[in-house]
């Protein structure tokens, strides 16, 4: 780390991280989406149709905020030698922020998350140490990281089963409180957000042929385009089929087939012109309609629905 660099404020230092690496205004209006979606739908699942309180959302919203900044600090170490020869302009080989500067900032934001479970539910300290526990498989590449590495479809889901993970978290600051069991349907909300892990995943590392570079991995260099976009498309479906499922548990299927309908036709024309003619600004358009995917499905499968719910009751 340079001279100038070091004399640098660190809570600058790591307002410049955020920037670069996990800007705060993107992902936590993702997040934020996600945790109120999880912890509505929760209530509506066990037949309460009214809003969760204020301090289920928090807690659910920051210790969903903090897993997957986790997530981002994890990547940092995995890919730190990676990133040292092919990306040195990244905050960490640049020195802009050290590995021993984010493990601390990791170990404050599980200080945090323990704090905040323990004063809504004391069962969520189940929860809490699974989704460490598999996120710390995932930074060890389940022990086989070369056989991993050959099989990108592979690598793929198992990296995405830690968001119905996740999720099984963020529902669990609503239903933990009243149960030990999880309220019926869940599970479909569980594989909306397994293959909308995929979607965004597909559509953040799928690009134009020239923004691919050695070293830096892609599912467009791994698989090519028109598989890389058949992936993310299949994955937009299934994830529309299963929020249609899980709306006939909270009898509100007909908004959320014909809105979620329209939406997922649009984005999987946009997906063959993708193919097409891929360019760096449909690449970036890719990545930016796989978060409005996810954003508005999870605004029609749990906001609207309870807002719904309570204006009518």
């Amino acid at each position: 780390m340079s001279t100038a660099i070091q004399k640098q404020n660190i809570f600058i230092r790591l307002w410049i991280y955020q920037y670069e690496r996990f800007p705060i205004v993107k992902h936590g209006t993702l997040i934020a989406a996600f945790s109120f979606c999880a912890t509505c739908l929760s209530a509506l699942l066990r037949g309460d149709p009214s809003w969760p309180n204020i301090q289920t959302m928090v807690t659910a919203f920051i210790c969903l905020f903090l897993f997957f900044l986790q997530l981002r600090i994890a990547d940092e170490f995995k890919d730190h030698e990676n990133d040292k020869k092919f990306r040195p302009e990244r905050p960490v080989p640049r020195g802009l922020v050290s590995l021993d500067e984010l493990k601390c900032l990791g170990l404050v934001s599980s200080c945090l998350q323990v704090i905040l479970s323990y004063f809504l539910s004391l069962r969520l300290l189940i929860i809490l140490p699974i989704v460490w526990a598999y996120m710390a498989m995932m930074s060890m590449e389940f022990f086989v990281p070369k056989w991993l590495k050959n099989k990108p479809f592979t690598y793929l889901w198992t990296h995405m089963l830690i968001i119905p993970l996740i999720d099984l978290f963020a529902t669990g600051c609503d239903w933990l409180q009243f149960s030990t069991v999880p309220p019926k349907g869940l599970a479909w909300f569980l594989l909306v957000s397994f293959f909308n892990g995929i979607v965004i995943e597909i559509g953040r590392k799928t690009w134009a042929p020239e923004q691919e570079s050695e070293g830096i991995e892609s599912y467009s260099s791994d698989w090519g385009i028109q598989s890389a976009i058949g992936i993310w498309a299949a994955s937009i479906v299934l994830s529309h089929m299963c929020a249609c499922f899980l709306a006939t548990k909270i009898m509100f299927f007909t908004p959320i087939f014909v809105s979620l309908s329209i939406i997922a036709f649009l984005l999987v024309i946009f997906g063959f012109v993708f193919i097409h003619n891929p360019t760096p600004n449909r690449s970036k358009l890719l990545e930016e309609a796989s978060g409005l995917w996810v954003v508005g499905l999870y605004l029609v499968l749990g906001i609207i629905p309870m807002g719904y719910s309570v204006w009518i009751s």
